[in-house]
């Protein structure tokens, strides 16, 4: 195979039809300024071709099944290896995903758990073991007893002296009836099963608590779940019991064959109407309480058979409210999956270990010869995947985390533990950003993974902003020189260490900052004036060591530490919902803390994080922004539209009145292809301009409605630089580094740091009360170090105008512009949660106790 990856004619979005050549099984880094072209090359190019080549190889029946990715637009690619994508988009929201089922790590528990696991009775706690068919029958026979003495000494109590019942004569008293239960909890109709058994001489059995002659057509639903115990034998009570070998044989006979039709198990109706199931593999010999059958499904909250029967596995009351389901306390499964121990624990609490206690309890487990042998595949399979994770800075996890809370840069190692663990050759990866929300200190054991991953024969390609990643990779791909249709360009390109060390590429903005060339600056002063804080007292909420914060108010405050060191806890659970709840009247569960301090001079508290700003692609950044209604009624207010009656509702996109109504506003048509790639076609009434022609003949400056959305911010703010109203929005958008975006562009295509600056400048162009509290969750995702610079200058702005901002940060050119830095640790996971340091970057940098200190010390220099 060649040793290179052969680009020619790459056009997809706004590449400018760029060559490249790309050595393979080398670390590749491509960078540049947001939206520069860097994905477009990576994910839409690269990765869209490799897969689109993988699935066009499989057959017509295996492509319907398989979502197909459309032919990108370039001339040709050669060289290319099966493509792996590795985002931050792919990490579930459904409430029953964890981390240990997305690693797969839970399907090893559950076999582990299911073969080595020692049964303990639910009643009594003691460990059970399986028990034989006579042990079976002497049980019955000896519970028959006890309810029959109970029974006796209750009619002595009534009547006051001994009846017919407790005399020493045999007399026929009820039946004890033994059942065999052949189906428990599955569905199908078992019409067949139902006919065999009559066939077979059997006249009843039990359905779903109902009894049923077998003579008669037994009608099931096929799609629900039934129980169904057949009737073997009702065997008459003689008493007394003891010597009668008649019962006994009749009573073992039933047993035997009840065990053989059921798998194992007998179930028994008693004289006085209890019931009780036991087993030849597992019961209580004690309280005579029988295990279900101890099978990897019994430990799945997904299946019917292991979840907590009342909550179904969730774990809380509902999808909505939080409160843990008050039968299994949050642990979703039934009490006997529970009461399974491997070692000194059960699968949920094995399961909420961090990383670091999980490898620590699987590799020393207390297993006997032959334990040890049954599930050493097992454990070796969970245990890599533990180190794996460890080697990727994750260790603070638990493995219950849901995945629903995981950072989009979480998500993404963990999939990259998970292909590490795979060990393929000869593969190409693209990576996004892998570094993100990872503290410098933990960079080097990520790299360390993406250089095995390279070490093996593969090729890497990352889309990355973080110096350590650029400086060790093996080439680098620089794009610009600017963003959007001023970008699409390859602005350097060669051996990262040789475009390092030289003085080639002078229009590469990436160079200049790597080389120092170019630095975002230090901030003259720190803001000293005291204008009150908010203070929380004894913060306990997940791993925080019940400590004290303050957090001065009218200034830039950073939040620092390792990951999993307790900044998110601090700052969204405690701090967030408790202003929420107190500001807006919301009901959030808050964070747990004895008090939350200086509320009162907060009048409004914005959180600015990376979510969509909308879920489909009608929304866009002119409607967010709000830009889109003055621009609306601008066109309203035409004497052409004045003319024609048109109101500003004519000229959207959501309604009918002006839109075209053949494609509904969307301008493109879906036609589904079945086993081949859904095609989008311009609609063929509007040709792709989403309005209907007589809206489109209202025009201002020569531009219909539909070429407004088509123009980019940038373009936008120089043809309203007239109508204030207008263009000042549009000019806040230039100030965080979006002018490339189109007015039109769907949200769903904008990336999380996109999303993030469009909220931020919807904000800055509201009117400033000088009271409010901003909360942003690592901002600088995506972002180029001249991003990085516009971004600071706005968050300084917001500041100074008497807000507070309180950003969670581990880019150390934004903690080096703080005034004040909060620094949590010293680890993270259960070896977090204090506060380490506190102050100026300066006073920080002097810690010795810390690792944000010691990584921001050199920065700091360099002013």
């Amino acid at each position: 195979m060649q040793d290179k990856i052969i680009i020619r004619g790459a056009r997809e979005h706004n590449l400018k039809n760029i060559d490249l050549d790309l050595p393979r099984n080398k670390m590749i880094v491509l960078t540049g300024v947001s939206g520069s072209g860097k994905s477009s090359l990576a994910f839409d190019t690269i990765f869209a071709e490799g897969q689109r080549r993988y699935v066009e190889s499989l057959s017509a029946y295996a492509r319907q099944f398989l979502g197909q990715m459309q032919k990108p637009d370039v001339d040709e690619i050669e060289g290319l290896s099966p493509a792996i994508a590795i985002d931050q988009k792919a990490h579930s929201s459904n409430p029953r995903s964890t981390v240990a089922t997305i690693t797969e790590i839970w399907d090893y528990l559950r076999v582990l758990y299911a073969r080595v696991g020692k049964p303990h009775c639910v009643v009594c706690n003691k460990e059970i073991r399986k028990l034989t068919p006579e042990e079976i029958v002497d049980s019955a026979i000896s519970h028959t007893q006890e309810i029959h003495s109970t029974q006796v000494e209750e009619n002595k109590r009534i009547h006051g002296k001994e009846s017919l019942l407790g005399k020493k004569k045999k007399v026929r008293f009820d039946y004890l009836t033994v059942l065999a239960p052949i189906v428990r909890g599955r569905k199908g109709e078992y019409l067949q099963m139902l006919q065999d058994l009559y066939s077979a001489g059997f006249a009843e059995v039990r359905v779903d608590g109902k009894w049923k002659s077998l003579r008669d057509r037994i009608a099931l639903s096929r799609y629900g779940n039934h129980t169904i115990e057949l009737l073997v034998d009702r065997v008459p009570l003689g008493w007394p019991l003891e010597g009668n070998k008649g019962f006994r044989t009749q009573l073992a006979e039933a047993v035997e064959t009840a065990l053989d039709r059921a798998n194992g198990v007998v179930g028994f109706i008693y004289s006085d109407g209890s019931e009780r199931v036991m087993s030849s593999q597992y019961a209580c010999p004690d309280d005579g309480f029988s295990f279900p059958e101890v099978e990897p499904r019994l430990f799945s909250f997904n299946s019917p058979y292991g979840a907590c029967p009342d909550c179904h596995g969730l774990g809380t009351e509902s999808i909505w409210s939080e409160e843990p389901c008050p039968v299994c306390k949050g642990q979703r499964l039934r009490p006997e999956s529970l009461h399974v121990l491997v070692g000194k624990y059960n699968i949920v609490e094995a399961a909420a270990m961090n990383i670091d206690e999980a490898a620590k309890l699987f590799n020393d487990l207390p297993l006997s010869e032959t334990e040890f042998e049954i599930s050493l595949a097992v454990l070796k399979e969970i245990t890599g995947r533990l180190q794996f994770l460890r080697d990727v800075g994750l260790n603070y996890l638990t493995l219950d985390r849901k995945a629903g809370s995981l950072s989009g840069g979480e998500s993404q190692r963990i999939r990259l533990a998970s292909q590490i663990g795979s060990r393929l050759v000869g593969a190409l990866y693209v990576l996004d950003e892998p570094t993100i929300g990872l503290h410098q200190r933990d960079n080097d054991r990520l790299l360390a993974t993406l250089a095995r991953l390279r070490d093996l024969g593969n090729t890497i390609i990352v889309v990355e902003h973080d110096e350590d990643t650029i400086k060790m990779s093996d080439h680098l791909v620089d794009f610009g020189p600017a963003a959007g249709k001023h970008g699409g360009h390859v602005v350097a390109q060669g051996d990262t260490k040789e475009l390092l060390g030289g003085h080639a590429f002078k229009d590469s903005l990436t160079l200049k900052y790597l080389r120092g060339e170019l630095q975002i600056p230090l901030p003259e002063n720190r803001r000293k004036k005291d204008r009150g804080a908010i203070k929380i007292k004894g913060a306990t909420e997940n791993n925080l060591k019940n400590i004290d914060v303050e957090i001065p108010l009218g200034k830039f405050v950073c939040l620092t530490g390792v990951s999993g060191s307790g900044k998110s806890s601090l700052m969204e659970d405690v701090l967030w919902r408790t202003l929420s709840n107190k500001l807006n009247g919301t009901r959030y569960q808050a964070g747990k803390a004895k008090q939350v301090l200086g509320l009162e001079y907060i009048d409004k508290c914005i959180v600015i994080d990376q979510s969509p700003i909308g879920r489909t692609p009608r929304s866009n950044p002119a409607t967010y922004t709000g830009i889109w209604l003055p621009v609306r009624e601008l066109f309203a207010s035409l004497p052409e539209a004045r003319m024609r009656g048109y109101s500003q509702g004519r000229f959207s996109f959501n309604r009918p009145g002006g839109r075209c109504e053949n494609c509904e506003g969307n301008g493109l048509i879906a036609i589904e292809m079945h086993f081949l790639p859904t095609v989008y076609v311009a609609c063929d009434v509007c040709k792709g301009r989403r309005f209907d022609r007589e809206t489109l003949e209202v025009t201002y400056k020569d531009k219909s409605i539909y070429d407004i959305l088509k123009l980019t911010v940038e373009d936008a703010a120089a043809f309203f630089r007239d109508i204030p109203w207008i263009c000042d929005k549009l000019r806040v958008l230039l100030e965080v580094g979006l002018g490339y975006l189109e007015l039109g562009q769907t949200a769903t295509s904008l990336s999380g740091g996109e999303a993030q600056r469009v909220k931020l400048a919807s904000e800055l162009s509201k009117r400033q009360t000088g009271r409010t509290l901003y909360l942003l969750d690592e901002p600088t995702t995506g972002l180029h170090f001249d991003d990085i610079r516009k971004l600071l200058e706005v968050l300084q702005r917001l500041v100074s105008h008497g807000n507070t901002v309180l950003v969670i940060e581990h880019n150390l050119d934004v903690i080096k512009s703080a005034d004040w830095v909060i620094d949590l640790g010293p680890e993270g996971g259960v070896n977090g949660g204090h506060v380490v340091a506190t102050g100026t970057p300066e006073e920080v940098a002097l810690n010795p106790k810390s690792y944000t200190g010691h990584y921001l010390k050199p920065v700091l220099k360099r002013r």
